[in-house]
């Protein structure tokens, strides 16, 4: 594989690190040759480091399309990577005549680039802006920068992310930590804990936070200590808020460094208090030192900071909770080795030089594919359709296994959903997006799409719409007249209750499906009695069952956020109800059942929201009723990954919701069902789970009986998994079909 990067030869920071870097290690593996605009350090320092560098300067930039076009024919490149708004336009101008794949790294926000400089706004700023727009693939320096360009409309499916890598061989700093504060001229005792920071003194890197959360935490832990290492335009207003806070003689401004080894090695503590950031060095040389670290969670850092993980997280300016997590950390030694340990392993794994060259030849790699693929391909990739878009973390549970097991299929299929809020879709999940209602855009996406997805849940039903009903059957119809092959993906079949619906659907599913897998056995029986006979119909399982946790350490967190300790051992009724007709008279039996399970088992209810304000709104109910137990709620439904993490910290589940109960029953978590439709009776029958009742027929004294029986099985969750675990099996006939269904068979 060859590759020519075009670049303006100017930059400087992290841009010049990153780049430098990556064509280094790049051409250990193939070649990678590098042109610049301009001659200079960049130029030198790069050939030093033995890249093949050419220059193509002057001042009109149209000048080198020529030879830049000789060059690429005479050498053969495969790729041309651009860097910043000349290598951009250059690119953008050079794609159609040369043919070749044309892709970008976006280093910094490009809106940004030229703050402060109106005419270069005005030229390179709207020129830069013409060319990524004519640049189909782009690279991101982290995942944020990559969601920023994404919510300015650029396609997510063309989207690439890297982070910056460092090597992270070990080195001895050549002063030791005493030997390092001597050179400062610092007398503090041995036994000081000392955070510091590596920044410019600039507006963007909030140096106030950092000063007031110092001072706030100093206070709690006085043998707290700062080091400032850096140089800017705010030092002298930052010495001047060192004295009025009173931590003069607490803090080093050290001015620039240029042993950052020594200096990392000084610190028990990294800190950043960027208000904004890409994915700043600062983190990984911390990391390399196994330092924890308190940073704002701005940009890319919380791919690398994971709160309560490898770190702790702040928001920007929020200096009390800069000084409380300072304090928390001063004041405890294993938290600090604890959280610095988990910062090395993954910064090793994650984000070292190596990991950012063999993720920048992967996405070569990628890119060759998917140009391959659009000669070769008339018709390609799936569309997606469910009850997406509208707040419901099962739903969302759904598409995202989808999603996974789409891209576990083939990592290059271009994947479609319908949805509420295309927007929102597009940014959590990397995929295309149309508006549900959109019938021109979902058929135009049909008719050059290889499978229609009907995609999860109870879709087909017309208990709580006719109208939804209705529409689900016309796209299946339409998927089919328009050539996809169809599928209807763990579902859920009825109740239709009305039998003209009945009839309907079942012509309907009958001429336009093909294949059927449904996630419980009375589905089969319903599309039996439906007089479905022509689709393959498979017994699976519901996608969500797949899917994976968020960290403990990450629930522990949001559990913290609402006044709970769960690190103090304390034991929890995970409790997730809903509205639904009849149970406004019932809500007094669960406060009763909650009562009863603080009062008895010493269960802390924690009032968990699968479809944001619908469920809050019943939860509040029933904690408006309670007359011995806390209330714990939390004030937003939280994503799939953190609530399976959080059920599983659940010791008892009671809920109304199927996916709050298909989280916990994955985790071994007993579970007592109230069932408001039939499908959470089907799904508790096939996990073998039998303690539930029917909505009607709940009082306090069932509740009450059911949560014993759930309290005795607490020791026994490995048999509870066990009885789960064949679901997981079971869910594996989704993907199986829909590949087959892909692969033409």
């Amino acid at each position: 594989m060859k590759v020519i990067h075009l670049i303006s030869g100017g930059d400087t920071g992290g841009a010049k690190t990153h780049v430098h870097s990556l064509l280094q290690g790049l051409n250990q593996h193939i070649q990678a040759d590098m042109v610049c605009f301009t001659d200079g350090p960049f130029t030198q320092e790069a050939r030093a480091l033995g890249i093949h560098v050419d220059v193509m300067a002057g001042r009109n930039p149209l000048a080198a399309l020529k030879p830049l076009r000789e060059k690429i024919a005479r050498e053969g490149y495969d790729i041309i990577h651009c860097h910043g708004a000349r290598g951009n336009l250059m690119g953008a101008l050079l794609k159609k005549s040369t043919g070749l794949p044309v892709v970008t790294t976006v280093h910094s926000d490009p809106k940004l680039d030229y703050m402060g400089r109106p005419l270069s706004a005005l030229t390179y700023g709207n020129l830069n802006a013409w060319s990524l727009r004519r640049i189909p693939y782009k690279i991101g320096v982290s995942h944020a920068m990559g969601d920023l360009l994404i919510r300015r409309g650029f396609d997510p499916q063309q989207m690439f992310a890297i982070y910056n890598g460092i090597d992270f061989t070990p080195r001895t700093p050549a002063l030791t930590r005493r030997e390092f504060l001597d050179s400062l001229g610092l007398d503090w005792p041995d036994d000081v804990v000392i955070a510091g920071i590596a920044a410019r003194l600039n507006p963007v890197k909030d140096m106030g936070t950092l000063l007031r959360g110092f001072a706030a935490a100093h206070k709690e832990q006085p043998c707290l200590r700062l080091i400032i290492a850096g140089e800017g335009q705010d030092e002298a207003m930052l010495k001047a808020l060192a004295q009025e806070l009173g931590v003069a003689d607490q803090v080093c401004f050290a001015g620039w460094l240029s042993d950052t080894d020594s200096f990392y090695n000084a610190l028990d503590i990294n800190t950043l208090t960027s208000l904004s950031e890409t994915f700043p060095y600062a983190l990984t040389e911390g990391a390399r030192f196994a330092l924890p670290t308190a940073a704002s969670a701005v940009g890319g850092v919380p791919a690398l900071i994971e709160n309560h993980v490898t770190g702790l997280l702040f928001q920007p300016r929020d200096h009390e909770a800069l000084g409380r997590r300072l304090a928390a950390l001063a004041g405890d030694p294993d938290l600090r080795r604890r959280l610095g340990e988990q910062l090395l392993d993954k910064g090793r794994r994650d984000f070292s030089i190596e990991s950012t060259i063999r993720r920048q030849l992967d996405i070569y790699e990628a890119i060759l594919r998917r140009e391959a693929r659009k000669k070769e391909r008339k018709r390609d990739g799936v569309v997606i359709c469910g009850a997406y878009g509208r707040g419901n973390a099962g739903d969302e549970a759904i598409l995202q296994a989808l999603v996974t097991e789409m891209r576990a299929i083939d990592s290059d299929l271009p994947v479609w959903i319908m949805t509420r809020k295309p927007k929102a879709t597009r940014l959590r999940h990397r995929v295309g997006a149309v508006y549900t209602f959109n019938a021109p855009a979902f058929c135009h996406k049909m008719a050059k799409s290889a499978l229609y997805i009907n995609g999860g849940g109870s879709l087909v039903q017309d208990v709580t719409s006719y109208r939804s009903l209705w529409f689900y059957l016309f796209t299946l119809s339409a998927a089919k007249r328009l050539g996809c092959r169809v599928m209807m993906y763990g579902c859920g079949i009825g109740p239709i209750r009305i039998p003209r619906n009945r009839r309907k659907t079942g012509r309907v599913i009958d001429r336009s499906v093909d294949v059927i897998t449904t996630r419980d056995s009375a589905s089969i029986d319903e599309l039996k009695a439906l007089g479905v006979s022509r689709p393959r119909v498979v017994l699976a399982a519901d996608p969500a069952v797949t899917l994976p946790a968020a960290p403990p350490q990450a629930a522990d967190a949001l559990l913290e956020e609402i006044g709970l300790h769960p690190r103090k051992g304390e034991r929890y009724l995970g409790v997730t109800v809903r509205p639904w007709p009849g149970f406004d008279e019932k809500a007094p039996a669960f406060a009763a059942a909650v009562d009863y399970a603080y009062q008895r088992y010493d269960l802390i209810p924690v009032f968990i929201p699968i479809e944001g304000k619908l469920d809050a709104s019943a939860a509040q109910k029933v904690a408006g009723l309670l007359h011995s137990a806390p209330v714990h709620l939390l004030p937003a439904c939280p994503s799939s990954e953190l609530a399976i993490a959080l059920s599983a910290r659940m010791d008892v589940a009671l809920s109304m919701r199927l996916h709050a109960l298909i989280f916990a029953a994955v985790r071994g978590v007993p579970l007592v069902g109230v069932v408001y439709d039939p499908k959470v009776s089907a799904f508790l029958d096939d996990a073998g789970q039998d303690l539930y009742t029917q909505l009607d027929q709940v009082t306090p004294e069932l509740l009450c009986a059911l949560i014993d029986a759930a309290a005795q099985r607490r020791q026994d969750r490995g048999a509870l998994e066990e009885k789960t675990a064949r679901l997981v099996q079971l869910e594996r006939r989704n993907s199986q079909a829909a590949a087959e269904l892909l692969a033409g068979r």
